[in-house]
């Protein structure tokens, strides 16, 4: 990723734009203090008629306007240039977690990704608003200050020449400081929001279980540490602005008893040039000052930039696709061959799967909790990348497809379906291709078995549902997940045990609907519970990241000691 000064240079007509009302407003400014300094003159020393002032006045009035005018169009395009970088920068971060896989996807507080999303972009405007609009202008404003100085009145330019370099050192030493605060604010900031999120969501769980007084306790401290952080940043601030005022002034102060001593004791400068000079060096170290303020909060805006870039520059691993359409009659022939996978060096992976499915076919995946079973489903799906091997859809590789297609032709229901805030229509709608009709909807309800619920809501399918589907059991989620399905008409439908938790009645309904789309599509289940898995087709027991047998039920029955178990087990609590 770009650093921040080479962003700012990719939108050359914005600085060309900024360079220009610059130097137009550098010009208005000694205009401004030229006609001053003459309308004075002429109307106390000379004694010149107010009439013969009255043109003076009006180009004056002029150059006051254009000088306002400037400033405000150097202003919006520096505005304007923020705003796109932002823009710019959030699309990046939201195409950066599109690509994450699943695995790291789940790393780090949703509330952190959130911060830097919002709070971390906005605290980079600040750079590309006000610092670097303001370092234009005092690259060029001074400049011409300085030369009309030069041109009056050396002695003050000498003085200015002196005293000025200090500006820019305390900009430097004090600014470096601030970039290294910013950064720990921003930090704090992430932390607290991340933990105010999480414990939002799971203030139920807290209260039951009671541990509500601890989390308020952990997101106080959270708090105070933000806080602490945001006061040392002011405070840096506030010394910033007592150096760059203290040394303005003794700078200013200096020409003021140059002049003095050149116009009242030596008597060899008019009062005219040393009026003009009073008010131009004013002009000059108030653009430096303006400079070193910016500065300040240009530093905190790198530290948040840092912030950021560490954000897009960290690995992702995303899954690797092509560039060629998937065109399917019927559900395919996947074949995975040799598949590795691994979460992080010394954690779970997979091992050598090697895997062939039909068309049609009716797929279990059983064991213990830890065995690998979601994990195989998300390698399947294309949800996270594996490191070896290859998966093979009608004898080509995946990787050889376009990932758009290879969603469209795929359906994944979880054990807990994301619901978002919405209709009940707009839920299932989300699910399917685009534009589907009001009838397609309402018949893909039918299927999955949520109409009988519908017809009781008054609103029917224009019922509101609350963020994540609250409002709605679990097995209410789990039908408007298949009405999606039922819409989407997909080649391959995996579940990850989409039963667990549901009552009997819940369960019969939605294996009936499973069924019903198996009739069209693969359907690759992760599940435990005997009546789920004995009709598959292929049944695979994992352990340990590995495929330790694999056959039809009764083959499982004859064949393994492990499944036998099992299943005597499972029939025994069925009996009971």
């Amino acid at each position: 990723m770009n650093g921040m000064r080479e962003i700012a240079k990719e939108h050359r007509g914005k600085l060309i734009g900024m360079t220009i009302f610059s130097v137009l407003s550098g010009i208005s400014i000694i205009a401004q203090a030229y006609l001053l300094v003459l309308i004075v003159d002429k109307a106390f020393l000379q004694g010149t008629a107010f009439a013969e002032l009255v043109s003076y006045i009006l180009f004056l009035l002029v150059a006051l306007l254009g000088r306002t005018v400037f400033n405000y169009l150097n202003g919006k395009i520096g505005v304007q240039l923020a705003a796109t970088v932002k823009q710019d920068l959030r699309k990046k971060l939201l195409n950066k977690y599109a690509r994450t896989n699943m695995q790291a996807a789940m790393y780090g507080k949703s509330g952190e990704k959130v911060s830097v999303m919002m709070d971390t972009v906005d605290e980079v405007d600040d750079y590309y608003s006000s610092y670097i609009p303001q370092v234009i202008q005092s690259l060029i404003i001074p400049i011409l200050l300085l030369a009309m100085i030069f041109a009056e009145h050396w002695m003050t330019g000498v003085i200015i020449l002196i005293t000025a370099p200090f500006i820019p050192i305390f900009m430097i030493i004090i600014g470096f400081n601030t970039k290294d605060k910013s950064e720990e604010q921003l930090d704090k900031m992430a932390a607290f929001s991340g933990k105010f999120l999480d414990t939002l969501q799971g203030l139920t769980t807290l209260k039951l279980y009671g541990r509500s007084k601890e989390q308020r306790e952990e997101i106080k401290e959270s708090s105070l540490q933000f806080r602490d952080a945001t006061m040392v940043v002011l405070k840096t601030a506030f010394a910033n602005s007592l150096a760059l005022e203290f040394i303005s002034m003794l700078s200013m102060g200096l020409i003021a008893l140059e002049v003095a001593i050149r116009l009242i004791i030596f008597q060899d400068i008019s009062f005219f040039t040393g009026f003009l000079m009073l008010v131009l060096a004013p002009e000059f170290y108030n653009k430096l000052k303006d400079l070193g303020s910016a500065f300040h909060t240009g530093r905190g805006s790198m530290g948040a930039f840092n912030k950021l870039q560490g954000e897009l520059e960290a690995p992702d691993s995303p899954v690797e696709w092509g560039k060629a359409a998937i065109q399917l009659t019927e559900p395919p022939m996947i074949e995975l061959e040799h598949i590795n996978f691994k979460y992080d060096e010394g954690n779970f992976s997979l091992n050598d799967i090697s895997l062939i499915i039909e068309p049609y076919q009716k797929i279990a995946i059983i064991g213990k909790t830890g065995a690998g079973k979601s994990t195989l489903l998300h390698v399947i799906a294309g949800l996270v990348p594996y490191a070896d091997g290859e998966i093979y859809i009608n004898g080509k590789s995946r990787s050889h497809y376009l990932e758009a297609d290879w969603f469209n032709e795929l359906s994944y229901i979880s054990q807990h379906p994301y619901l978002f805030s919405g209709t009940i229509a707009e839920n299932i709608a989300i699910g399917g291709r685009k534009n589907a009709t009001r009838a397609e909807i309402e018949a893909a309800g039918e299927k999955a078995g949520i109409s009988e619920l519908v017809a009781t809501l008054e609103k029917g399918y224009d019922t509101q549902v609350g963020e994540a589907g609250r409002g709605l059991s679990g097995g209410e989620k789990q039908r408007i997940a298949l009405a999606r399905a039922f819409l989407k008409k997909p080649s391959i439908v995996l579940f990850d045990e989409p039963t667990t938790g549901l009552d009997l009645r819940t369960e019969k309904v939605l294996q009936t609907s499973i069924q019903e789309l198996g009739k069209e599509a693969i359907i690759i289940t992760v599940a435990h519970r005997l009546h789920t898995i004995k009709h598959a087709d292929q049944i695979l027991l994992m352990e340990e990241g590995e495929i330790a047998a694999i056959g039809s039920h009764e083959e499982l029955l004859e064949s393994n000691s492990q499944y036998r178990s099992m299943v005597t087990l499972q029939q025994g609590g069925e009996r009971e």
